[in-house]
């Protein structure tokens, strides 16, 4: 919840910061992209470091980290500064504090019969973070101006330490039967599952789309001629909504295809920002968005982890979703910087939100020939 929700509030910075500072939006936003980037980069190495230890001192390091960072963002007075602290520090910070990493924990005390729901969950708690710290941020930027307010959001990533402590640290599952197969080993295994590729492809578009709009629709709020309060809401809003998009989504998942499941979720955005081009810019279209967009925000988090763990089991879960999560961030770094890039160009996102269309649509295409069966080691072994 901490770890997400201060993730997703920085792009409420990226006004007040470019105008202190005197730099323009690609400036920021390649800052947020190179956040991605390192998070995506950095995610493996921490998977396979909590399938081999455990996710506690894992995730106590990166908080760490994450708050070096945070604070650095406050004491960057050159846009180099900025992307080496908002961008290499901070992203690596939240490689090791990801929530794939507790999801991991989570999935390995919980039985087959109760893991997708469980996974919806784990993820309904980072869609709180984000309806807490969006107003909260907001408000703290009003009140005390974008550095304090950074500083406030460092101190909290803190609180992370302590919470890493109760996580189960056991790196196996009781209900799956143990093996020597190494981490080198499960790699190459996924590399050569077809599903695998298909599901990591797919993931390249969850990343452009949440990254772009987390970043940059509270400037495209503003710049349509409504109140900042309204894009820090809408954010909330998104979060919410998720709230609920993540649990149903698990619960689905645990009853029916979990890569139809990723198809309809793909297509519904592009319908979703189809509507929000051709719609009046109103303070109630932006709303009914966000609360559309939040049904559909992390709800491919617990069916993309869900097939993983599928799959191939959950020894090297963390690890196997974090070679699929560093697609994400692919997509995460190209939608932060290219919308920073275009609108820099053309004074307008237009041209990201029609890119966001046709991902969506090519994502719901590329789910559809995944193999979600066990691979024949996990049936031969529960049987």
């Amino acid at each position: 919840m901490i770890g997400f929700g201060i993730r997703s509030v920085f792009g409420l910075y990226l006004e007040p910061m470019t105008v202190a500072k005197g730099w323009n939006r690609e400036t920021f936003a390649l800052a947020m992209a190179i956040q991605n980037l390192l998070w995506g980069l950095g995610l493996p190495f921490a998977g396979a470091l909590a399938d081999r230890f455990g996710s506690i001192w894992v995730i106590a390091g990166g908080a760490l980290m994450y708050a070096l960072g945070v604070w650095g963002m406050t004491q960057a007075d050159t846009g180099l500064a900025l992307h080496l602290t908002g961008g290499l520090v901070t992203g690596l910070g939240i490689a090791f504090t990801a929530f794939s990493l507790a999801l991991a924990a989570m999935a390995r005390v919980v039985g087959v019969a109760k893991r997708s729901w469980a996974l919806g969950l784990g993820t309904a708690a980072g869609s709180a973070g984000q309806v807490v710290f969006s107003p909260l941020t907001q408000g703290f930027i009003s009140a005390f101006g974008w550095s304090a307010s950074l500083l406030i959001l460092a101190a909290t990533t803190l609180i992370m330490i302590p919470l890493a402590m109760l996580l189960p640290n056991d790196p196996r599952a009781p209900d799956e039967a143990q093996s020597d197969q190494t981490v080198v080993a499960a790699v190459r295994e996924a590399v050569a599952h077809r599903g695998y590729i298909l599901l990591t492809i797919g993931f390249f578009v969850c990343g452009f789309h949440v990254a772009f709009i987390t970043v940059h629709f509270p400037a495209y709020v503003t710049d349509i001629g409504l109140d900042p309060r309204i894009g820090a809401y809408a954010i909330a809003l998104v979060g919410l909504f998720n709230i609920a998009g993540s649990i149903l989504s698990g619960m689905a998942g645990q009853r029916w295809s979990k890569k139809c499941g990723l198809s309809v979720i793909y297509f519904v955005r592009s319908v979703a920002i189809l509507a929000l081009v051709l719609m009046p810019k109103t303070e109630f279209t932006i709303y009914l968005f966000a609360a559309v967009m939040g049904i559909l925000w992390l709800s491919t988090v617990p069916l993309t982890t869900g097939i993983v763990a599928q799959v191939f089991g959950v020894r090297y879960m963390a690890t196997l979703f974090g070679i699929v999560f560093f697609s994400h961030q692919l997509g995460s770094f190209l939608g932060v910087w290219l919308a920073g890039r275009i609108f820099d160009a053309t004074g307008s996102y237009d041209g990201m939100w029609w890119a966001g269309i046709v991902l969506g649509v090519t994502a719901a295409i590329v789910h559809l020939p995944i193999n979600e069966k066990p691979l024949p080691r996990l049936e031969a072994r529960s049987a």
